[in-house]
């Protein structure tokens, strides 16, 4: 739904282009993509993914092709990789809450006051708080592991979450429904985008960019090595870095990467805004044992709480 209006621009510019969108999850892509690559069948033409690591390491296994995009010159130097991953949009990692139901003295502004509300009202909160699940949800895995390298003390977070018993999810969607209905009274990673998004739909719902650091995320474009319609899939990539496609973005809180286009959310302090370069170093966590350690480390964290 956040590009449906992208989408129906770009054809009403090229009418003789057919397009097919598909919503998966963020490891649906990736694992589909590669399943239908590996046999040689493959049917999309672009990826467009927010598990940055994973959009990385197709690249990085030979799965894509380069493009000299022309508008490439427009975007900062940390949006692209060697002319094969492309960074869409420039995204905050924020915190929901639900503002009817939650003490406005209670509402953390950085991750230091989550750990102090944890660890002196856990509690209250016991099964009220929502977050992703980083052993199922490919997002989810790349934020917490963004969040360790940030500030160590992010397991110190961890284990006062799991004093709280908190329910653990794949998707944000889901996430946004629990809070709006009250199930749940802050969640805490979600993507700003669809958070920010639905805080203009409902009075009820509120937001919090950390003040402290503010993770700063990308959905990635790449054109697959075998894409069927390669020229299309090129056309539709300078689109979405085009002043116009990224303008539209913008409209749904996806944080444009260009600087002569107004950012359509809250301004983030760009002192505290830590962006996950795309590039190598995102498929560190990737190696099986590193995050098999880190996985034992999160669930002892949280199991200890």
């Amino acid at each position: 739904r956040e590009v449906a209006e992208l989408l129906a621009d770009f054809r009403a510019i090229y009418p003789f282009i057919a397009i097919r969108y598909e919503d998966l999850t963020s490891y649906e892509v990736y694992r589909r993509f590669r399943a239908e690559a590996d046999a040689k069948h493959v049917v999309a033409d672009l990826l467009m993914n927010s598990a940055m690591d994973l959009q990385i390491k197709l690249v990085n296994d030979r799965y894509t092709q380069p493009y000299a995009s022309p508008e490439k010159p427009n975007l900062p130097d940390w949006a692209v990789w060697k002319n094969e991953a492309f960074a869409v949009s420039a995204e905050p990692i924020v915190f929901a809450f639900n503002k009817r139901l939650m003490p406005p003295g209670d509402v953390p502004r950085s991750h230091g006051d989550l750990q102090v509300l944890l660890e002196r009202r856990g509690a209250a909160y016991r099964g009220k708080i929502a977050l992703y699940n980083p052993e199922t949800s490919s997002t989810g895995f790349l934020y917490i592991t963004q969040d360790v390298q940030l500030d160590r003390d992010t397991w110190k977070l961890v284990r006062a979450l799991g004093k709280t018993q908190p329910k653990l999810y794949i998707s944000t969607d889901e996430m946004i429904r629990k809070v709006r209905s009250g199930e749940h009274l802050f969640a805490y990673n979600m993507i700003g985008s669809y958070a920010l998004d639905q805080q203009t739909k409902d009075p009820n719902f509120g937001v919090v960019v950390p003040n402290d650091y503010t993770l700063v995320i990308s959905r990635i474009a790449l054109i697959p090595k075998d894409a069927p319609h390669p020229a299309a899939a090129k056309l539709f990539l300078d689109y979405l870095l085009s002043r116009r496609g990224q303008s539209l973005l913008a409209k749904h809180y996806m944080t444009p990467l260009r600087s002569d286009v107004p950012q359509g959310g809250p301004r983030v302090d760009p002192t505290k805004v830590r962006a996950i370069r795309v590039g190598p170093a995102l498929l560190a966590n990737l190696d099986q044992l590193k995050r098999a350690n880190f996985l034992k480390e999160w669930r002892r964290a949280l199991g200890d709480g």
